[in-house]
């Protein structure tokens, strides 16, 4: 064997046997942590453990990052008690080893459990209790619930409550919150964030702290700056918001055939401006035409706060161009609202929102841009044709307007309030899996996302935190972090409130513990 190769051995072997030493060094700390309540080995899951596989998957939901060439944590730490989630902390701190906090596992990147260097998960499901007060009209909600047993509980309580969050079920209360959270009942009641009163969290040196204990610049950055980057949220306490005993939904569909750019670029004209009770999705994707040619199809799924007989008198004012009948309308409660519209089978029970497991999962790659002009009619035949051209692409457009444009974008870190039509997801779905179907899809994605420069906010061009995007910049938390996290951080936040996530950050973890790919930098300049 050659030197070289000698060397490489040596250096392998030494390597595996550090990253032992940490492994172990760091259970032991958990082990023997004065922070315990409870025993705490129950929740450790190593590589060496047989069931390390399925905790690990169980909440991946890009399948993406479940290939056998994405980076293992260390451990996973599956927290069964808040000083179980206080122990890790102060464990990894004095170990250096990088937490990666998972609630839901719908991170669009993979960011709360993959990492390039060494890492655990600190895994949250079992954080999941939900508190729901009528008389209050107020819930505590603990990080790892799902959506859909937030909208269950309230249920259960009252008819005639809900909250404005998203649209899909399994997606954990955790991530969704911190990064704004938004919904069809945006334009009634504004995000998530918009709703939340107070906070419970883990910060830096293993404190318990609340609203009032944290302080509102902390609260402030939790509710809408990505609360990975400053501590472990344990619950939020949400404003419930007044809902009809019995709502609207409908879904009409417009191909090439039947005038599809016409009633777009109409829907890009009125849908920020209709009654705010109205939400109405704009979803474009590409599908075979009765010839087997490929067509753009538009689908309008909508929810209105109201019954059959005002939403159609509403819409032959406003948007007579959808050509909306009283037979494309169907009234149902809240709850069932929320099934429909994420396209479970008609007469599920309300106890499916309780399943933590997605209905389909896929290879998935997201994007997101804002509108703040309608798209001409040339513009939309343009982007029709490269979508026809790349094949797969399906673009939602999410309307704004209403209590959207009322808040201050100071108010919270997301700052897309008024001035935008409507928010763009670029969604990207794929069955094969490895390395080189990703990099062809994501190929695509980026494609179609440099060509709709024209039609989108520029300067900066604006993006939205919950549909997280790697491409628009990384930082290696090194000596350039602040200049690194500017790149994507005045995207998601603008550059005001992206400073003052800076400076919430620089004072509160100075030493950039909660860190990621994306996010909030510290500047030393600004530390008292």
């Amino acid at each position: 064997m050659s030197l070289l190769a000698l060397i490489f051995v040596f250096l392998f072997r030494h390597s595996l046997a550090t990253s032992k030493d940490a492994q172990e060094n760091f259970i032991r700390c958990l082990l023997n942590s004065n922070e315990l309540n409870t025993p705490i080995a129950v929740a450790i899951y190593t590589p060496a453990n047989s069931s390390f596989p399925t905790v690990l998957q169980a909440y991946i939901r890009d399948l993406r990052f479940n290939e056998p060439t994405i980076a293992k944590p260390e451990l996973i730490v599956t927290a069964l008690d808040i000083s179980h989630i206080q122990a890790s902390v102060i464990c990894a701190k004095q170990h250096n080893l990088l937490m990666k906090i998972r609630s839901g596992g719908h991170d669009y990147e993979g960011l709360s459990f993959v990492a390039q260097t060494p890492f655990f998960i600190l895994d949250l499901f079992n954080f999941r209790s939900i508190e729901v007060s009528i008389e209050e009209e107020t819930a505590w909600v603990q990080a790892g619930a799902t959506l859909g047993e937030l909208y269950y509980r309230i249920s259960e309580k009252s008819n005639t409550h809900g909250f404005p969050a998203g649209v899909c079920p399994t997606v954990g209360v955790g991530g969704h919150f911190s990064g704004g959270g938004y919904g069809n009942m945006m334009r009634k009641y504004g995000l998530s964030v918009d709703n939340i009163i107070d906070a419970q969290l883990i910060d830096v040196d293993g404190k318990l702290l609340d609203r009032e204990s944290m302080g509102e610049d902390l609260f402030w950055a939790i509710t809408g700056g990505g609360a990975a980057s400053f501590g472990v949220v344990i619950s939020y306490k949400i404003n419930l918001v007044l809902v009809p005993a019995n709502v609207t939904v409908f879904q009409v569909i417009r191909t090439s055939e039947q005038n599809v750019i016409d009633v777009a670029h109409r829907w890009l004209q009125v849908a920020d401006k209709l009654d705010n009770n109205l939400f109405i999705r704009m979803i474009l994707d590409v599908v075979n035409d009765p010839n087997g040619a490929k067509t753009i199809r538009a689908s309008f799924p909508s929810l209105f706060l109201g019954d059959t007989t005002t939403l159609v008198s509403l819409m032959d004012q406003s948007f007579p161009e959808l050509g909306l009948q009283i037979s494309d309308c169907t009234q149902m409660n809240w709850t069932q609202s929320v099934l429909w519209y994420y396209s479970f089978p008609p007469g599920s029970l309300d106890e499916t929102l309780l399943s933590r497991i997605p209905r389909v999962l896929t290879h998935e790659k997201r994007k997101s841009d804002y509108v703040k002009y309608p798209i001409s009619k040339l513009g939309l035949a343009l982007i029709f044709d490269k979508m026809i051209e790349l094949e797969r692409p399906s673009l939602t457009f999410n309307p704004y307007g209403g209590r959207m444009s009322e808040i201050s974008e100071f108010a919270k870190p997301f700052p897309h309030r008024a001035g935008n039509i409507a928010l763009i997801q670029y969604r990207f779905d794929w069955s094969e899996d490895g390395v080189e179907a990703a990099n062809r899809y994501v190929n695509l994605a980026r494609v179609l996302h440099e060509y709709m420069t024209p039609f989108v906010s520029t300067f900066p061009r604006e993006a939205f935190l919950n549909y997280r995007d790697l491409d628009i910049g990384v930082t290696d938390n090194g000596k350039n972090s602040y200049l690194e996290g500017s790149v994507y951080g005045i995207k998601y936040f603008k550059e005001t409130n992206f400073r003052r996530l800076v400076k919430v950050k620089t004072m509160v973890d100075p030493d950039n513990f909660f860190r990621n790919e994306q996010g909030i930098p510290t500047l030393p300049s600004l530390r008292k």
